[in-house]
């Protein structure tokens, strides 16, 4: 734990403003110019040290390592054979010493580190000529971004520390974990306070208060579930979380972006529909850019840098039957199959016609040449992957206004919901059920890190419903020639899900770091 949270603040500064970035988000000062005395002095300033948090070093591991493996792989979408770990994760065997989920532990509290010192250098070094209104918003930033961070850890460990200050953590290293219930409440103040200090329009990458409502609809939602597990939600949150993403739907002037597929194409990053998503540039170092090119299942043509892929992540059978014949925009814009043919990755070649059986397609966006980047690397991809989308919140909003009733014919929600399903070419529904809803989310969303996240949310409340899916999921791959799917074995025996498969073991490490972590929660609320 020492290890993770005590960060100094020159380390931030040298880390942070050497983070790669796209050019066109902010320019970065000489670090000769940075120090805690001299920055933080002009608007300028904060918008140079609030854009650091969107991407670079504090996000690259998890990024790399957690997004899609914790996302997809622990929730039956996809699987990866030869990594150890990942087969950890799609088998429910996860110890303490998994590589991925302790990456997904320190990489949040990385992150969580950054903001905390960007708010406090904020609160302490500038100055009063700086407006309010100004430094509000800036704190807003980094507070939205702690709270997406904090909901992250919460929804897979349940109880973990809260920290605010990591310079206090210098002297006293060892800290509690907070009940959960407290986490949550730290979450949505974050996101509160964001909402209401963030502008209705920013520019490009940058998060909004429509960013702010999103999320807290989707806490709030998550919040309604939480120890009731009778399977009736409390409706209170259920309300706030209908009103936030009802306020996104209704009045953000915000709508859905035209073609499914170039939601993932690098010409299309931050479009409007994306609420939050973290910027990446090309050229980075190990750790530092965007590696989810690594994913690819094709070979150098499609590749940044002459450089295939290396982890042949690739759907599971229970991933590829929810897709219909009509859903052919979203399947082929997720996943490849052999046959398939992509003229915008290899373009200047004509093309690229996937041999392979099949693997990842969403977050694959091809060479140098197709991005109009002649730095980009494999490690470096320049895809701004979206944390949190529009659609996400139609979805969020159809779930909420279901509620705890078996089905619900309102209009509004119908309508929102059948956006989603329209843009994909799909035929519209006339009446919403918890299932129905479910898998939308989990097709619309596969392939960016969600859906193990709403089995979460659903083990909350009705627990042995989230057990019976997991348990009735073929998870192993397949081969596919023709249109014929012939299933094969999953890597690795999979264990049984329980009630005890939604909370994660501590990190071994951080609990040796910090035997406190064994101990019960305590209450800051």
């Amino acid at each position: 734990m020492k290890r993770i949270y005590k960060i100094y603040f020159f380390l931030f500064i040298a880390g942070a403003f050497s983070t790669a970035c796209n050019k066109q988000f902010l320019d970065r000062p000489p670090l000769s110019q940075i120090s805690t005395d001299n920055f933080y002095q002009t608007t300028s300033d904060l918008r140079l040290a609030t854009a650091a948090l969107y991407g670079g070093k504090p996000w690259g591991d998890w990024n790399y390592t957690c997004y899609l493996p914790v996302g997809e792989v622990l929730s039956g979408n996809m699987a990866v054979g030869y990594w150890g770990d990942a087969v950890q994760l799609l088998t429910f065997s996860v110890t303490g010493q998994n590589s991925i989920m302790a990456a997904n532990w320190s990489g949040m509290y990385k992150v969580i580190a950054h903001c905390n010192i960007t708010i406090n250098a904020i609160q302490q070094k500038s100055p009063a000529s700086i407006p309010e209104k100004d430094k509000n918003a800036a704190i807003a930033e980094a507070r939205f971004i702690r709270g997406f961070a904090y909901y992250s850890l919460a929804t897979l460990w349940g109880a973990v520390p809260v920290i605010e200050d990591n310079s206090k953590l210098i002297a006293s290293p060892l800290v509690n974990r907070v009940a959960v219930e407290d986490v949550y409440k730290f979450i949505t103040n974050d996101l509160n306070y964001a909402a209401q200090a963030l502008p209705v329009t920013d520019g490009p990458g940058r998060v909004t208060t429509w960013s702010a409502q999103g999320m807290l609809a989707k806490v709030y939602l998550t919040m309604a579930g939480l120890g009731q597990n009778s399977g009736v939600r409390n409706q209170a949150f259920l309300d706030s979380a209908k009103k936030y993403a009802g306020n996104v739907c209704k009045n953000s002037g915000l709508s859905l972006l035209p073609s499914y597929a170039n939601l993932f194409r690098s010409q299309y990053n931050d479009n409007p529909e994306s609420l939050f998503a973290l910027q990446w540039a090309p050229g980075g170092g190990w750790l530092e850019g965007n590696m989810l090119q690594i994913y690819s299942p094709g070979g150098s043509e499609i590749s940044a840098n002459g450089q295939a892929g290396w982890f042949s992540i690739r759907p599971t059978v229970d991933m590829f039957q929810l897709y219909t014949p009509n859903d052919s925009v979203r399947r082929k814009a997720t996943f490849m199959l052999r046959g398939d043919y992509y003229p915008e990755l290899n373009a200047a070649g004509g093309g690229y016609t996937f041999k392979g059986d099949n693997g990842l397609k969403k977050h694959i966006i091809g060479t140098n040449v197709d991005n109009n980047a002649p730095t980009m690397g494999l490690t470096s991809s320049t895809e701004h992957n979206s944390l949190l989308r529009l659609a996400d919140v139609y979805l969020i909003y159809a779930e909420a206004v279901l509620g705890n009733n078996a089905t619900t014919a309102d209009a509004d929600a119908l309508l929102y919901f059948n956006k989603v399903r329209q843009r994909a070419g799909v035929d519209p529904v006339s009446m919403l059920d918890a299932d129905n809803i479910f898998n939308e989310r989990r097709i619309e969303l596969a392939g960016e890190g969600h859906f193990w996240y709403d089995i979460v949310r659903l083990s909350y409340y009705n627990p042995q419903k989230a057990i019976t899916i997991l348990n009735n999921q073929n998870r192993g791959t397949f081969t596919y020639s023709s249109g014929t799917v012939t299933p094969e074995q999953p890597f690795g025996i999979v264990t049984p899900a329980n009630s005890n498969t939604f909370l994660f073991p501590l990190p071994s490490a951080e609990v040796t770091a910090n035997p406190k972590l064994t101990e019960p929660p305590v209450h800051i609320f």
